[in-house]
């Protein structure tokens, strides 16, 4: 099947073609008829599986074909949970666009929002946004969503567990009664059911990826070894396999800042992202690690939710995720569209609990490796998990399970501080998307 099959409008498939892309993915294939039939959606969809496109073309296609009240309105808008995947959606809309007459933008917080108001005020036709900003700027009476016709929660597994479910309920109540609704997860949680129960009447429901399942495309491996020989051992299978572009995983802001520093210090150019980090910083770092001038990007779970690096070949967990779910999310990174990726995880005695939890909600038993020269001390003793579940003084035999209900404190625990503009989410920090584009 090609994409012209599926009914997009020649302008589409114009941009479409300029992107390279010529076979429509799973999510894409279905998603896409679902959509311009007008209906709501549920659909489920792992990380790079092309759900961003599944849902802007159509909707770009029902604006261009549809009634437009006489000033230009928000039409469309797109809530996402960090301001990265916010920016991305944004390309996305202004890349499918490009040969329609229609007008978009994205909004975050962290940042002025006076360029916002400025490119709000002559009028839009979609709007991505994160949840915080919008509500700020909606207050204030700079943004109107009295027109929008079609609303999509992208990733809305992740803005649950960010504590955004209050600011959502509070923009569905100034959104006409009268829309479609398009909600993406990566999962058909008991969560993200309930609140399609909710939002959703009688939609199509898509689910092309089992849940918790990590891509066939993606090699998984463990490295057995001691806690402080970590650093060392991602520099000497770095260096020994000449890898380029590795994304590493840390819990904690401060992990990240200190292990890009020492890889730096050893002839491995590397920089952190995190929610602490400014925007521009943010941007620089990214930008340079997709061009291959930088070759590691230190991250924490909630900056990376949302980074787009088509073919990304390594991903490394130097620590494990105190939450199983998290390092399906993480690995989701590479082995995208088909490209074959690599999945190492650094495991110390500390660990042994959570990588039980994962291999038992992966059903599968990963592959263990020790790597001569950093053989673990078979004699070590277990400490307590740095923002594990509980707190600092809960041991790792009895994390990363969900049977508690306890995913939030969990997830929290890695950028649990917020700033002045992020009040509302409760213990975990929000992290906005950027950007302005014309489609």
């Amino acid at each position: 099947m090609t994409f012209s099959e599926l009914g997009l409008r020649a302008e589409l498939l114009r941009a479409v073609e300029a992107q390279g892309y010529t076979i429509p993915t799973p999510i894409q294939r279905q998603a896409i008829p679902a959509v311009l039939n007008g209906g709501d959606l549920l659909a489920s969809a792992q990380t790079g599986t092309g759900k961003t496109a599944g849902f802007t073309l159509p909707m770009l296609q029902r604006l261009a074909e549809g009634p437009r009240p006489g000033k230009r309105q928000i039409r469309a808008l797109i809530l996402t949970p960090t301001r990265e995947l916010a920016a991305q959606v944004g390309e996305s809309v202004a890349d499918y666009g490009r040969h329609l007459t229609l007008k978009s933008h994205v909004i975050f917080g962290g940042v002025g929002q006076q360029p916002q108001v400025d490119a709000i005020r002559p009028g839009l036709d979609v709007l991505v946004a994160t949840p915080g900003r919008l509500l700020d700027l909606h207050q204030q009476k700079h943004v109107d969503l009295s027109h929008v016709e079609i609303l999509v929660l992208d990733e809305a597994d992740r803005m649950l567990d960010m504590g955004f479910i209050h600011d959502i309920k509070k923009i569905l109540r100034v959104l006409p009664e009268k829309r479609q609704n398009l909600l993406f997860s990566a999962t058909f949680s008991n969560e993200i059911q309930a609140l399609a129960g909710k939002l959703l009447d009688n939609p199509a429901m898509i689910e092309v990826a089992r849940r918790n399942t990590t891509a066939e495309t993606v090699d998984q491996s463990i490295y057995r070894v001691d806690r402080e020989k970590k650093r060392e051992l991602l520099a000497h299978l770095i260096t020994r396999h000449s890898w380029n572009q590795v994304l590493v995983f840390t819990r904690t802001k401060h992990g990240a800042n200190r292990l890009a520093e020492q890889l730096s210090k050893q002839d491995i150019p590397a920089m952190a992202i995190h929610g602490n980090k400014s925007q521009s910083a943010r941007t620089k770092a990214l930008a340079a690690f997709k061009t291959g001038d930088l070759q590691v990007l230190v991250a924490t779970d909630i900056a990376a939710r949302g980074l787009d690096i088509s073919e990304l070949p390594h991903v490394v967990n130097f620590e494990l995720p105190n939450v199983a779910e998290d390092y399906v999310h993480r690995i989701g990174r590479t082995g995208r569209a088909g490209s074959d990726g690599q999945a190492v995880s650094l495991v110390c005695v500390d660990e042994h609990g959570l990588l039980k939890g994962i291999e038992r909600l992966i059903k599968r038993d990963l592959t263990k490796h020790v790597e001569p020269g950093f053989e673990p001390d078979p004699n070590a003793k277990p400490e307590p998990i740095e923002n594990g579940r509980g707190g600092r003084g809960g041991r790792s035999g009895g994390q990363g399970q969900r049977g508690n209900g306890t995913r939030g404190a969990a997830s929290r625990g890695s950028e649990g501080n917020r700033s002045s503009d992020d009040n509302r989410a409760p213990r975990r920090r929000r992290s906005r998307g950027q950007g302005a584009r014309q489609a």
